[in-house]
Formats: C-alpha cells, structure tokens, sequence
C-alpha cells in the first residue's frame, strides 16, 4: 500500500525555510536508509506559501485564486513523502519516525487510492 505523508511546519519558525547543516545530514541519512529498503518512493521539501497560490471553487461559485503567503494559516505544508507501508499501523510508526527528525512538526498520513480500491461500476 502506498500512504502519503505530508509535513506541517509553523511558517514563522526561521528553520523551518533554512534548516540547519546537522538537520540536513540527518535528513539525508533518513532518505538513503528508507529509499534503500524500499519504503520510500518519493519524498520533496516545498517552498514557503508566499512563493505559492490557493485556488478555490465553491460550490456553485466561480473559482478564485489566492497568492501567498496565506495568513489564515500558521502552519503549512513544508513537505511530503510517499511511502511504501503494509498497513495504515506501519505507515503511522513511520511517520513517527520521520516526525523525530524535527524539533516541530505535524504529519498527516493518508492512504493513496489504488485502482483495485475502486469498485467496479455497477
């Protein structure tokens, strides 16, 4: 099964956009280990919102397109991984371990849809 594993860092904590040396050897050693084990199949640091756009579309409502940064929120997506895991309980141990990698973070899992996930239509 693959999951989906996206960070969450407060956007005004100067490491999250320049992290430190030692933080990025750690992060470097964390990659290696899981992409040689198979576990992780991708994994990309983002830039910090003011560099992005938030696209919108209500119900019923004509799309609008926001540029950051987005002041309604202090955390955002700093990154994400997707990874190989067994089962939902593997890929939260996992995210775990990726979590201790931070001083601060938040990791969402979700699980990717598969094509055998979907059923057939009727």
């Amino acid at each position: 099964m693959r999951f989906l594993m996206m960070h969450r860092l407060d956007e005004s904590a100067p490491e999250a956009w320049n992290p430190s040396q030692e933080f990025m050897e750690k992060m470097g050693a964390f990659i290696q280990d899981w992409s040689e084990r198979g576990i992780l199949i991708t994994a990309e640091g983002v830039h910090p919102s003011e560099r992005g756009a938030l696209v919108r579309k209500p119900r019923g409502g004509a799309t609008h397109v926001t540029d950051g940064p987005f002041t309604e929120a202090k955390e955002v997506i700093g990154g994400f991984g997707l990874i190989n895991a067994k089962d939902r309980a593997e890929a939260v141990e996992l995210a775990r371990q990726y979590a201790e990698l931070f001083e601060e973070v938040e990791v969402e899992v979700r699980q990717v849809v598969e094509f055998d996930d979907l059923e057939p239509p009727a």
